[in-house]
């Protein structure tokens, strides 16, 4: 156990950041996979600027790294672009 009072602050505020970068990682997995869920392709265009937004949030806080938040947003892109050739095609 740490014995001075600059070490017992550092432990206290660990397990409050800890416990909120868990929250927003959680938060952030959910509407990625809520996203990829999605069939229609004007919902996934009204959905995709509320998800990179999300995003972009993780990264610039610096819960997750920029190239990772650029690879998400990529392949939700080619998601949501790919849901609008399935339709054109039926």
């Amino acid at each position: 156990m740490a014995n001075h009072k600059s070490a017992l602050k550092r432990t206290r505020q660990e397990k409050v950041r800890r416990e909120r970068n868990r929250y927003y990682g959680k938060t952030m997995r959910n509407a990625v996979r809520n996203f990829r869920l999605i069939t229609d392709e004007k919902e996934a265009m009204e959905k995709l600027p509320e998800v990179t937004s999300l995003l972009d949030k993780m990264a610039n806080k610096g819960r997750i790294h920029k190239n990772k938040a650029a690879n998400i947003k990529s392949s939700l892109c080619l998601h949501a672009n790919s849901l609008g050739k399935a339709q054109a095609e039926a």
